[in-house]
């Protein structure tokens, strides 16, 4: 009897927090003629920020990826001075309001400071570009490598590779041969973690981008600009497009990473 009111309620709760929004928005959009529909959706600055904001994510979440693991594995496998304190900073993107976040990576990367001088020097511009997009997705995405990485590290037995080491493969060999194929589907899940929350940011990245169309908009803060003129129809639509965008590609990765798994 326990057992299903445990279900019932956990039914009810993800019903009423995931399910229900998700549904009201359908059935906003069902009252949209299909013609208008597609019309609105295919827009070239809609599908512009389709692609903004899927491509600029992908490269947020490669490069999370590849340092979130290395800071995942440092953090576990090694003791150095402020070890705790480079834990706990990993977290601060968690704590951290995003549009504090874009003003901070304003403040550090525009050309009146250090680092935005120094690189304006090598002809890189941040602030108002696509790459400050990017910095901002892997700022506020950071934390999902590596705390996704982080506890399946701890949890490999040492004496995995104590018996790779004894038969006399090498450390390159063990980690590709013993570690890395145990990893490989956690570094999935925080790979599409880290794209699902590039492409839902907002905060930072409108302040860092200079949002204008077919440079640097995407597709939220596209959402957003529609709703302040009152266009309720286009912010709907597009909102659509993009979360049937995200669940596509969150579902081709779990699929992927099902595979993985099963072989």
């Amino acid at each position: 009897m326990k057992k299903n009111w445990v279900i019932f309620f956990i039914f009810w709760y993800t019903f009423i927090v995931l399910f229900l929004p998700l549904l009201a928005l359908f059935n906003k959009i069902i009252e949209i003629p299909f013609d208008v529909f597609i019309k609105r959706a295919c827009e070239p600055i809609a599908v512009s920020t389709y692609l903004t904001t899927i491509t600029m994510a992908f490269i947020a979440s490669l490069w999370n990826t590849f340092f979130g693991f290395i800071i995942a594995w440092i953090v576990t496998r090694y003791n150095f001075p402020g070890k705790k304190i480079l834990d706990s900073c990993i977290d601060l993107p968690f704590a951290l309001p995003t549009s504090v976040a874009g003003l901070t990576l304003v403040t550090v990367y525009s050309e009146d400071e250090f680092v935005g001088s120094l690189l304006c020097k090598w002809n890189i511009e941040v602030v108002f570009t696509k790459t400050g997009v990017i910095i901002a997705m892997i700022f506020v995405s950071f934390p999902f490598v590596v705390r996704t990485i982080q506890p399946v590290l701890q949890e490999i037995e040492k004496e995995l590779e104590e018996v790779a080491w004894s038969l006399g493969a090498s450390p390159w060999k063990t980690f590709t041969k013993v570690i890395f194929p145990s990893l490989f589907p956690t570094i999935l899940t925080a790979a599409s973690l880290a794209f699902s929350r590039s492409i839902g940011e907002y905060g930072s990245i409108v302040i860092i981008s200079s949002n204008f169309p077919f440079k640097d908009l995407i597709t939220s803060v596209l959402i957003f600009q529609s709703l302040e003129q009152y266009d309720y129809i286009g912010a709907t639509i597009i909102g659509t497009v993009a979360l049937i965008i995200s669940l596509i590609l969150l579902l081709s990765i779990n699929f992927f990473q099902s595979v993985m798994t099963t072989k």
